[in-house]
């Protein structure tokens, strides 16, 4: 396996962790880290609200990486309620592309760290409409 993507998922199960905020609010169920193209590792965790006002994992790692004024991702890696690593919403992948129109189809992710299968958002996404 590769070291980076060793690190990614030391940092995103860092950052998992369980809990309410309030009664509206829970956070932490699903984790994830972004790769940069700087290659710095941001991180981000999902937040849930009694209402529309959450935010997925990879969304909230995205958002670290561009408030840090990077824009550029190379690599996810979503941890899941379950432990195992998974594939990226569609809202997630939304924002992803129109981050990166040009290029998001070569972003990879895991989709099982235990026996290395890396699947890329272009085969995830195919025929995303702002391509067209």
């Amino acid at each position: 396996m590769d070291k980076v993507w060793n690190e990614m998922y030391t940092a995103a199960k860092a950052v998992l962790q369980e809990r309410q905020i309030s009664k509206y609010v829970s956070c932490g169920q699903v984790s994830a880290a972004v790769l940069s193209g700087s290659g710095k590792i941001y991180t981000g965790v999902c937040i849930d609200t009694c209402s529309t006002l959450g935010i997925c994992a990879e969304r909230n790692a995205i958002f670290n990486m561009i408030t840090n004024g990077e824009q550029i991702i190379k690599k996810v890696f979503t941890i899941l309620p379950d432990g195992k690593p998974g594939a990226p919403c569609g809202a997630c992948r939304e924002l992803m592309v129109q981050l990166m129109p040009d290029s998001y189809k070569d972003i990879e992710i895991m989709m099982d760290y235990e026996n290395g299968r890396i699947v890329t958002l272009g085969e995830l996404t195919p025929e995303w409409w702002i391509t067209y």
